[in-house]
């Protein structure tokens, strides 16, 4: 398990630098940046719903904590976009793009583990 996590972390890393770079030459600066800012917040996405998962079978007051962090992840989120959107000149598709960075590195380390479950 912490493995594939390891995995998946690298490729979310991978995935978003690199596709940073590839639509920065392809689209400039504000896509670039639009892409890179998906990322990121993909990745903490990703962070937070790891903690929530693990904080699911523990009693202590990190559950409550994670719990409210939960709700205020798409609120954070959704402010980040309006941020973006409406103030500077970043591509907010290229951010949208980005937010799906998570999803590839997910699905890649299934494909990685169909691939290796046989052997």
């Amino acid at each position: 398990m912490e493995r594939a996590l390891e995995r998946i972390w690298k490729a979310m890393f991978a995935i978003g630098a690199g596709g940073a770079i590839v639509v920065w030459a392809w689209r400039g600066w504000e896509w670039g940046v639009g892409f890179l800012l998906g990322s990121a917040a993909s990745a903490l996405n990703f962070r937070w719903i790891k903690q929530m998962v693990e904080a699911l079978g523990v009693e202590s007051p990190t559950r409550q904590r994670v719990a409210v962090l939960a709700g205020l992840r798409y609120l954070i989120l959704a402010a980040g976009g309006y941020a973006i959107l409406n103030y500077s000149s970043i591509s907010i598709a290229a951010a949208l793009a980005g937010i799906f960075v998570s999803v590839a590195a997910v699905i890649l380390e299934i494909v990685f583990e169909l691939i290796y479950a046989r052997t």
